[in-house]
């Protein structure tokens, strides 16, 4: 199934020109070298995730605090690029990640509706 071109698949191509910019290009890898900038990339997401944090007043008792939109909007589009840059080097397609988070999409509408009362590991084996 063939989605036609969109923004998803812009996005895809952006991310890819960036990342052979500053020389990572998954199609010549090897297996250490992806495994190296998967690692590079959790990392990323995690610290991305602590600045949104930081744009969020999460302390509930400091009424100092603010949020702070602008760069909250900035921090999620940071984390996109790795996200995106993460699927790249799993192998994955712009149409590859819809039809994932589609299928991931209903496994998470089965387990709201269905209460969730336990984790079954069998649910997302055919994403």
């Amino acid at each position: 199934m063939s989605l036609s071109p969109d923004k998803l698949d812009r996005i895809f191509e952006l991310q890819e020109k960036l990342n052979l910019k500053i020389g990572v290009d998954p199609k010549s890898m090897d297996q250490q070298s992806k495994m190296q900038w998967l690692l590079n990339y959790t990392r990323a997401i995690s610290q991305e995730l602590a600045e949104l944090v930081d744009c969020i007043p999460w302390k509930w008792w400091a009424k100092y605090q603010k949020l702070d939109l602008q760069n909250a909007r900035v921090e999620v589009v940071d984390l996109l690029h790795f996200l995106i840059s993460t699927a790249q080097l799993l192998g994955m397609t712009p149409d590859d990640l819809f039809e994932a988070y589609s299928k991931k999409h209903l496994v998470n509408i089965q387990r709201i509706e269905g209460g969730y009362h336990y984790k079954d590991e069998e649910d997302c084996r055919h994403i």
